[in-house]
């Protein structure tokens, strides 16, 4: 449900009404937009790559549809901190399904603009379980990208970033996230 916010101004001009969860100007908004759309396809080419390939992150004879492991190049050469944790997730039958299906799910969720608050929830999870196997970071001794993209991924979702350039407005309109607007 919208909120309503109504700012008086002292001059003769009329009441300003802005309807959502923030106040955001036109062009931050639309500039919002084409970031949740760039990290969408960040997600989605992604899952791509490591599912067909494509020659760029993934050779085609590691690909996923080749027998190859999505996961197992990154979990099996963590060094550091919890290095012996996610190094005991290779090859494990559950993390690259579930890894995959979260790659194209955040990804999917992030381009359409619809669902940003699971695609938070989870997306933010991922980026902060790949923090933690970085550990200790080389570059900075606290923040990374990993650390920025799930603080953007939660703005996405707050901010109601969907509802523009998105079915954002549209997909919060359905019963089924009336009814459970944690989907929203």
């Amino acid at each position: 449900m919208a909120t309503r916010i109504t700012h008086h101004t002292t001059s003769a001009t009329a009441p300003v009404e802005v309807q959502g969860a923030g106040v955001l100007s036109p062009a931050a908004r639309k500039v919002m937009a084409v970031l949740r759309v760039m990290f969408g396809f960040y997600f989605l080419w992604a899952f791509l790559d490591k599912t067909f390939g494509l020659g760029f992150s993934t050779p085609a004879e590691r690909a996923w549809i080749n027998g190859g492991d999505p996961t197992a190049g990154f979990l099996s050469n963590t060094e550091g901190t919890f290095a012996a944790t996610f190094q005991s997730l290779a090859g494990q039958f559950w993390v690259s399904p579930l890894f995959m299906i979260g790659l194209l799910g955040i990804g999917i969720a992030l381009i359409a603009g619809a669902g940003l608050r699971i695609a938070a929830v989870t997306g933010a999870t991922m980026y902060l379980l790949m923090y933690l196997a970085a550990l200790p970071l080389t570059t900075n001794p606290v923040i990374d990208d990993h650390l920025t993209g799930a603080v953007a991924l939660i703005l996405f979702a707050v901010a109601l970033a969907g509802d523009t350039w998105g079915l954002g407005r549209w997909w919060a309109g359905t019963s089924l996230v009336r009814r459970y607007p944690i989907l929203r």
